[in-house]
């Protein structure tokens, strides 16, 4: 792999595995938020409650949670190439199955199912880092991240339109549907386009699959307690969805969910025991070890930041509307703005990880997004417009820069769990939208910003245990041999 400088307008070598690849999530990022700006007219279609449209945006973003812990777990066993193709196959049936829905319960079956697709953005994660060095890592996985949630704001930008160009009371049912078409069509593509490995690489694997491995017992112990937090946000949408939320489902079945999520959490922890058990028979040689507090530390670090957005983006928009007394097409561009500077502010983060270190570049990120949502949570109606779009897009640059300066660091944790690590950072930002999105259901917007911004204190003091990555990781070859690989 070539350390010369990224050549974005190149097509071909890793330039060119990465622009096939930010589009796969791209275009991932369309069909999971293809419903978002199309809302009003799926209510006024099927007669649709504000509770029931609450709750559909709810079980987007649930299946996620999980999707994204087992995604990491397949893409390191069985590769990007074959994952990435299957997600956007698998996906397109399930967008055309929620395009032909006539009843809230087919509608709501089909979002839920429909969060699988959100687990993409960590099958290029591990791609990426396949093709990039150390040096180059940082900024490549933020134009892949970056670019790639674009998809959301291009979703909203041009879904609108499309189904007026079909027209009448089925428009949005034929723009839900083109983009599942798009995606059917580009997972043949990608499959004949990529690789998962330069010519000559080797694809490193776990050599478990059913948890991630660790390498201490103390390592065990921080793992099973990180695990945790993921099984309380669902039984959080558990509770959303029972009586005392939107009373999707009765209190019967949400305590059977409640059974379930417990049964689940400890047959995990039982996989998790089976793959680590050998440490509790002899070490795990320093040369094969590397630090858990590095992915606790990430996952804290994208709950922070990518959670915080999932929760701002699906509530700006309103937020402008309520305090400036505006109307929802101007709240809607002027909230834009949140979004739009993923474009830069991710492949910044990754650039600047690259260039002046990991821990520095992510400690001054989760800094300037703490002082960012604090000074949102000041936003009021006696404020200049101006002012706060200013404020929110300044609060925006460090919270994508952070989420860039979070996977500018997980590939360099440990090569063939790479994928497992993002799916379990990445589940963390879902986890941070679930906890973020429930406290706005019971407070204040202002208040709401001043919890992010508190989360966000908590986690600056976390990221100043991370280590920064140096020196080499090892990974054993097919044939037992050690391969040293660069981590700066």
């Amino acid at each position: 792999m070539s350390t010369q400088k990224l050549k974005l307008l190149s097509f071909s070598g890793n330039t060119r595995i990465l622009h096939l690849t930010w589009m796969a999530f791209f275009i991932s990022f369309v069909v999971w938020f293809n419903h978002a700006p199309l809302l009003i007219s799926i209510k006024e279609s099927l007669g649709l409650t504000s509770q029931q449209i609450k709750t559909i945006l709810i079980l987007n973003v649930a299946l996620t949670i999980p999707a994204r812990i087992i995604v990491g777990m397949l893409v390191d066993k069985y590769g990007p190439k074959i994952m990435y193709s299957l997600l956007l196959g698998i996906s397109s049936f399930i967008c055309f199955f929620f395009a032909m829905a006539d009843t809230f319960e087919q509608l709501a079956v089909a979002r839920f199912m429909l969060g699988f697709v959100g687990a993409g953005f960590v099958i290029g994660i591990r791609m990426i880092s396949e093709w990039y060095p150390a040096k180059q890592v940082g900024l490549a996985e933020g134009i892949y991240g970056g670019w790639g949630n674009f998809g959301s704001a291009a979703a909203a930008m041009t879904l609108p339109t499309i189904a007026l160009l079909f027209g009448g009371d089925d428009g949005w049912r034929y723009a839900i549907a083109l983009t599942g078409a798009i995606a059917l069509v580009y997972s043949f593509i990608y499959y004949n386009s990529v690789h998962d490995t330069p010519k000559g690489s080797t694809y490193f694997k776990p050599k478990k699959s059913g948890g991630m491995e660790v390498t201490t017992k103390g390592d065990f112990v921080l793992y099973l307690v990180m695990n945790i937090p993921m099984y309380a946000a669902l039984a959080l949408l558990a509770w959303k969805l029972s009586p005392s939320g939107v009373s999707l489902l009765s209190a019967q079945v949400v305590d059977f969910i409640y059974i379930g999520l417990v049964a689940l959490y400890f047959y995990q922890v039982y996989h998790i025991y089976q793959v680590n058990k050998e440490i509790f028979i002899k070490p795990v040689p320093e040369i094969h070890r590397y630090k858990f507090k590095q992915v606790a530390v990430l996952d804290l670090a994208y709950l922070a930041t990518f959670g915080s957005e999932l929760a701002v983006v699906s509530m700006l928009p309103l937020f402008f509307s309520e305090t400036f007394e505006i109307t929802a097409v101007q709240a809607g561009l002027l909230a834009s703005g949140f979004a739009f500077m993923n474009l830069v502010s991710r492949p910044i983060g990754g650039l600047f990880s690259d260039k002046f270190g990991r821990k520095k570049t992510l400690t001054i990120c989760i800094g300037g997004l703490a002082v960012g949502y604090f000074v949102m949570g000041l936003i009021t109606p006696e404020w200049f417009i101006v002012l706060a779009v200013l404020a929110t897009m300044a609060c925006s640059f460090f919270v994508q820069a952070g989420e860039g300066a979070v996977f500018a660091v997980v590939p360099l944790v440990q090569r063939r769990l790479t994928g497992q690590i993002a799916g379990m950072a990445g589940a963390y930002g879902n986890v941070g939208a679930v906890a973020f999105l429930t406290v706005l259901s019971l407070v204040s917007a202002q208040t709401f910003f001043f919890v992010i911004a508190a989360t966000a204190v908590v986690t600056l003091i976390a990221v100043q245990f991370m280590d920064e990555p140096k020196g080499q990781m090892a990974e054993i070859l097919p044939d037992g041999t050690v391969q040293m690989i660069d981590v700066h």
